[in-house]
């Protein structure tokens, strides 16, 4: 399979994908409801909405040979690209298997010290960097911002202070 069909193929399942999202989300309220924040359906109708606008955009781009890969002939898999590919399907098992264990915030930052320095080979400074913010980041967006809890394991109470202070 060429880059050029890979892209055409990815983005119309995709989209197909995006529209099954947005159809099962309508299941929960996708708009605001007052005094408590988004519905169970926002997030997942909205971001599924931005995904199918941005499958149109890469078909738009395919059928006018916008994008180098929407004009590449080259195969879509190089040699060698699968053992990186299991490692880093392996890693992201691994992690979503440690949510129940160690939560999210215990699991994400382990992920992105994996990818980012054992498989991007950034430094040790930029990995921690983001390894250490994430967490951090992804804690003030959804517990405190959107109200949304996500799992935490047997971490949970060292949450509990953090909730004294922003509740």
């Amino acid at each position: 399979m060429t880059t050029r069909a890979a892209e055409l193929c990815m983005a119309l399942i995709m989209m197909v994908f995006s529209g099954y999202l947005m159809w099962k989300s309508t299941e929960l309220t996708i708009g605001w409801i007052p005094e408590e924040g988004p519905g169970g359906g926002f997030w997942p109708f909205w971001l599924a909405a931005i995904m199918l606008i941005s499958c149109l955009g890469i078909i738009f781009n395919w059928f006018k040979r916008k994008s180098p890969p929407s004009r590449s002939l080259e195969a879509y898999f190089q040699k060698g690209v699968f053992p990186d590919v299991g490692a880093v399907a392996a890693a992201l098992i691994i992690t979503v298997a440690l949510f129940s264990v160690i939560g999210v915030y215990g699991a994400v930052p382990l992920f992105f010290i994996f990818y980012m320095r054992f498989m991007g080979k950034h430094t040790w400074l930029k990995t921690l960097v983001f390894a250490l913010g994430s967490p951090v980041f992804l804690f003030l967006f959804f517990e405190i911002l959107i109200k949304v809890t996500l799992p935490k394991g047997y971490t949970e109470p060292l949450f509990y202070p953090l909730y004294e202070f922003f509740y």
